[in-house]
């Protein structure tokens, strides 16, 4: 179980400050599907970051009862001045994962070659992401967060992104901040919809997407 229970977050703004999201209450349980709709701007991105621990909230708390991955799509986490492997190497150490193993799926999954010999810093956003999708999906998590990179790449690379979020871990929970409605249809059993700074919660996908569309 994951719940955000009175979330705000405001940032600052020239001499005041900008509130993003305004008293946010949500849980999500293991194996539910979360889709999050909402304009640019509507906060998406920010709710992820700080589900997945990358920001804190203004006020609030979040409650985790269940692992989550870093949020695919946000690169921070990574040290340019080190090497891909080198990143692997610190990913494994922290999470308990043997480095060689971790490894072999980073090089298959991310099909960068040489590339992982080479500082992050010199990367291309394509190539970051992959990496960021590589290390995350060598470690099994209980909920997966995904801020729209699932188009990253070649037409062979989406595939294989597609089988390992969506077939492979199937029963895992998943957030996924999309503005692809496909998506959100075939994959999640939740909608919440950002608006205004606060989040609507449908369990009707079609009724979700509507109110989307019409904003």
């Amino acid at each position: 179980m994951i719940a955000c229970e009175s979330l705000y977050k405001s940032y600052r703004a020239g001499h005041g400050r900008k509130r993003v999201l305004e008293n946010i209450n949500l849980t999500f349980n293991r194996g539910d599907r979360v889709g999050l709709l909402g304009r640019n701007g509507a906060g998406k991105t920010t709710l992820i970051k700080m589900i997945g621990g990358v920001e804190m909230p203004t006020s609030g708390r979040i409650v985790r009862e269940m692992s989550c991955s870093w949020p695919l799509g946000f690169n921070g986490g990574f040290q340019g001045s080190l090497t891909g492997y080198d990143n692997a190497r610190f990913i494994a150490r922290i999470y308990g994962r043997d480095y060689k193993d971790l490894r072999s799926f980073v090089e298959d999954f991310t099909e960068l070659g040489g590339q992982l010999r080479m500082p992050v810093k010199t990367y291309s956003a394509g190539m970051r992401a992959r990496l960021a999708f590589g290390l995350s999906l060598a470690i099994e998590f209980d909920c997966y967060l995904i801020d729209e990179v699932i188009m990253v790449g070649d037409r062979n690379f989406q595939l294989k992104c597609h089988t390992e979020i969506f077939e492979k871990r199937h029963d895992r929970a998943l957030v996924l901040a999309t503005h692809g409605a496909d998506y959100i249809r075939e994959y999640c059993n939740l909608a919440v919809v950002l608006r205004n700074g606060r989040a609507e919660v449908y369990q009707d996908i079609e009724e979700a997407l509507a109110i989307y569309e019409a904003l």
